[in-house]
């Protein structure tokens, strides 16, 4: 098992590296078009971290395999990342401590959210990094880290970004929000930055808050709107998602759930949609007795599907789609342990069962998928260190 292979890089190294990728991946994308694997098993790499410290995480991989995600310095700050080829690339902030990167398109651009080097003036945590700095969205590219505007407020967010360069995100307004829990004070809402330009998009049923999440090169948007809540270490918003929605030419349409409404268990909640326009997610339910939550698919034609868990355990969430219909995630136990999943051709399983069965890798969640079935997630390591993985499919079939 190769471990720990990266090093940090100039920018001009990474230009190189994103030069070789993108090569590549044009030439394994004409080599496989049309082939289907009917046992698909996997290789795993461990993309390990930045110099010296411990702890990295993935969050989205683009069609050429370049993952964007955060990783943690030995000062304990956390740093935006891009994963290109056996290298990773520290982004920087926008003059804070902490920044994440949760989206990178075709076009080697990335977005996420930064802290700048102000307090919040109103001593909020919108990012979650625990200081309380203002926290802006960003696009990176070629190097440099540029600050969108809000609709107002200090802070926002961006969580994807399209190959036509579109972010899709949420951003505070200056309208205070009463039923906030502290620190949270203003409204934020949905939007989307095309050239630098913000708009925000409608919720549903009176919702003050909202958030989108991921859009496709049609133009559809997904994401969820619901009322203000603490700070949510899974979700990454300060969001109790009650309606999963999708916008398209305007208009705004809300998913349904699996049974439950109330957003009061995982969330109900739309993460990302294909070039076909499927969608995947998460949807509270009452299973088997039960309050828990589920991963779900939502096309137009059959509407939302329960995906269901692996076996015996008790809930899941669909986190990504690729245009194949693909769709990984994690499911969990009743103890909420952790197992990353891949579900294909209406069947789950286990992530961990498709890699060789010496790999000092545990895959405890699946985060995104791309066209050429490459997975990138969060695993354990031997060490009971958490690194971001790649996991690349083998045909057996050749």
């Amino acid at each position: 098992m190769k471990s720990k292979l990266l090093m940090t890089i100039s920018a001009a190294s990474l230009a190189a590296a994103f030069a070789m990728t993108n090569q590549s991946a044009a030439q394994v994308s004409s080599a496989s078009e049309g082939q289907e694997s009917k046992h698909l098993r996997y290789t795993v790499t461990d993309l390990g971290t930045l110099k010296g410290g411990t702890f990295s995480e993935p969050f989205h991989m683009n069609r050429n395999g370049v993952v964007s995600g955060v990783a943690i310095l030995p000062n304990n700050s956390q740093h935006a990342v891009l994963w290109v080829r056996k290298a990773v690339a520290d982004l920087g902030t926008l003059g804070g401590m902490n920044s994440t990167a949760f989206g990178d398109n075709a076009r080697d651009q990335a977005t996420g959210e930064a802290e700048t080097p102000d307090p919040d003036p109103n001593d909020e945590d919108f990012c979650g990094f625990g200081s309380h700095a203002i926290c802006k969205p960003f696009v990176w590219e070629r190097g440099v880290m540029t600050a969108l505007p809000t609709l107002g407020g200090n802070n926002g967010g961006g969580n994807q970004i399209t190959d036509a360069g579109a972010v899709l995100g949420f951003a505070e307004n200056t309208t205070p929000d009463l039923g906030c829990p502290a620190p949270q004070l203003y409204e934020f809402k949905p939007v989307v930055w095309e050239h630098g330009e913000i708009k925000e998009l409608p919720t549903v049923g009176g919702d003050h808050e909202g958030v989108a999440t991921s859009g496709n090169d049609q133009g559809q948007i997904v994401g969820a709107s619901g009322n203000c809540a603490a700070f949510n270490g899974n979700s990454l918003f300060n969001l109790q998602a009650v309606h999963p929605l999708l916008w398209q030419n305007g208009t705004v349409t809300d998913l349904g759930t699996l049974g439950d409404s109330s957003g009061m268990g995982g969330g109900n909640l739309a993460w990302d949609i294909n070039n076909r326009g499927e969608v995947v997610g998460l949807s509270d339910l009452v299973f088997n007795g039960r309050e828990t939550f589920h991963g779900f698919i939502w096309n137009k034609a059959t509407r939302m599907r329960d995906l269901g868990t692996l076996d015996g355990d008790f809930g899941s969430v669909a986190n990504a789609i690729n245009d194949r219909g693909d769709v990984v995630g994690l499911s969990v136990d009743s103890s909420f342990n952790p197992r990353a999943f891949l579900w294909r051709k209406g069947v789950m399983t286990d992530l961990n069962t498709l890699i060789p069965v010496d790999s000092k890798l545990s895959l405890m969640l699946a985060c995104s998928i791309n066209g050429r079935r490459e997975i990138t997630g969060l695993a354990m390591t031997s060490t009971g260190e958490l690194h971001a993985y790649r996991a690349t499919p083998i045909d057996l079939d050749k």
